[in-house]
């Protein structure tokens, strides 16, 4: 585990455990012994998660106050101490990149990017201070590889990489391991989610994708049966996390799912013009 000079059990704290990836990671690291902060956006999934025996409390990536209320509650919980951070939570904002509005695309990087930034810079110092931790953050395929229609995500992800291996690189010698997990499909609710977040913000009607729109719309909705392809469930992601905080050497990136492998295969064997036709082709589905 993180550090196994103290009798108590290891410290995680993890964000985005309403449901999906952070749900199962929580419930998992629980019964393998770790002691999990699990942490929602809304009240009621963090009353939802005390209930089913976690110990949770509400961070909204969002919002700068709520980061930092969530923090000096750790602080109280533990005493200062965190041993491994899981930045989970986020979300998909779809839409193609001259639909998004400047607003729109600063709502997906206060999440997604931002948020996420503010609650690691935060709890860093108590990881320098006890020389030891293990910071994983849920990273995408979409982390290094472009798919139309996903841009404001895309973005947010592939600065999330950039980020966390500039930290990785700072971090270095001081006792902190920094992983980078990439998921492909995964079961959970992010497509319900996403569809939420593009009925709220892409004027679908009057975009010249508004063709488009409607295949994108119809998958979004579940009229493919919600069935996606090499789609594997939340526990194949928590099985690299397991080895992202437990073992002695943790790798920088952890591929989930047969897309993602493929693609960072096809990445860099191909030219740019060679990759974009395999993406092209791989969505041509959602776009005819």
């Amino acid at each position: 585990m993180a550090d196994k000079r103290s009798d108590s059990p290891p410290s995680l704290l993890i964000t985005g455990c309403s449901s999906g990836i952070g749900h199962a990671a929580a419930h998992t690291m629980q019964s393998r012994g770790w002691r999990v902060l699990a942490t929602a956006r809304q009240r009621a999934d963090v009353q939802r998660l005390k209930q089913e025996g976690l110990e949770a409390f509400q961070i909204d990536l969002a919002d700068s106050r709520s980061i930092k209320a969530g923090v000096a509650e750790l602080m109280t919980r533990t005493g200062g101490k965190l041993d491994a951070l899981f930045n989970n939570a986020a979300y998909g904002q779809p839409g193609a990149v001259e639909d998004l509005s400047r607003e729109v695309l600063r709502q997906q990087l206060e999440v997604n990017l931002l948020g996420t930034h503010e609650l690691t810079a935060r709890v860093l110092p108590m990881m320098r201070a006890q020389g030891h931790g293990r910071i994983v953050q849920n990273s995408s395929v979409l982390g290094f590889a472009a798919l139309p229609y996903r841009g404001a995500y895309i973005c947010s992800k592939f600065a999330l990489e950039g980020l966390t291996d500039t930290l990785r690189l700072e971090l270095d010698g001081s006792g902190i391991h920094v992983s980078l997990i990439q998921p492909g499909p995964i079961n959970s609710r992010f497509r319900d989610n996403a569809y939420r977040a593009f009925k709220d913000n892409i004027d679908a009607v009057n975009s010249a994708h508004a063709s488009t729109y409607q295949k994108v719309q119809a998958r979004l909705a579940g009229a493919d049966g919600g069935k996606t392809p090499f789609a594997l469930d939340p526990d194949a992601v928590v099985n690299r996390l397991i080895h992202a905080l437990e073992h002695p050497r943790p790798k920088a990136r952890y591929a989930v799912t047969l897309p993602t492998r493929l693609f960072s295969l096809l990445r860099r064997i191909l030219t740019s013009r060679g990759m974009d036709a395999v993406l092209l082709r791989s969505t041509r589905a959602e776009r005819r």
